[in-house]
């Protein structure tokens, strides 16, 4: 058999009905890979134990290297506070039989911000007609350039809206 071989793919049917995991556990580099991601995943579960509220939050598990076990914060005040608590959580960690003889604080600049916004919706609320009397005042008053003609445009917008 060569060392080409291609192994063995599930059918059609079957590939419809995996899951995310149940697809990463098909080949050995992908397995690797989920192996890895639940071993962060319980050691952040394990370090969110033994750290205050806030700071729990914002520490995630960067790098597993044998017995070092490399941080990740968005701010060099949370790695401050974080390289206090470390012999803190250590010990918690070998209480969970995990073997970390040191551990280390990166600061990662924005990493609690989420990759995607989501948009809100936008929530208008109509103008009665005593606003609308106010902007109409407020536009006779004022000299011509941009704020008038933006005047203009809200007080037209919301008259629409009024009929």
């Amino acid at each position: 058999m060569s060392r080409f071989a291609r192994s063995h793919s599930p059918s059609k049917e079957n590939k419809q009905s995996l899951s995310a995991i149940d697809w990463l556990g098909q080949s050995r580099q992908s397995a690797d890979v989920l192996a890895t991601a639940r071993r962060m995943i319980e050691m952040e579960h394990i370090i969110s134990q033994a750290l205050p509220g806030n700071l729990a939050m914002a520490c995630r598990v960067a790098r597993v290297d044998h017995q070092d076990l490399t941080l990740a914060v968005p701010s060099a005040a949370h790695a401050a506070k974080l390289r206090q608590l470390a012999p803190r959580i250590v010990q918690r960690l070998g209480q969970h039989g995990w073997n970390i003889n040191q551990l280390q604080v990166k600061v990662q600049a924005g990493l609690n911000q989420n990759a995607t916004n989501l948009s809100r919706k936008k929530e208008v609320i109509p103008l009665d007609e005593q606003a609308l009397t106010s902007f109409e005042e407020l536009y006779s008053n004022t000299p011509p350039g941009p704020l008038a003609e933006s005047l203009k445009r809200l007080i037209e917008r919301h008259r629409a809206s009024l009929t």
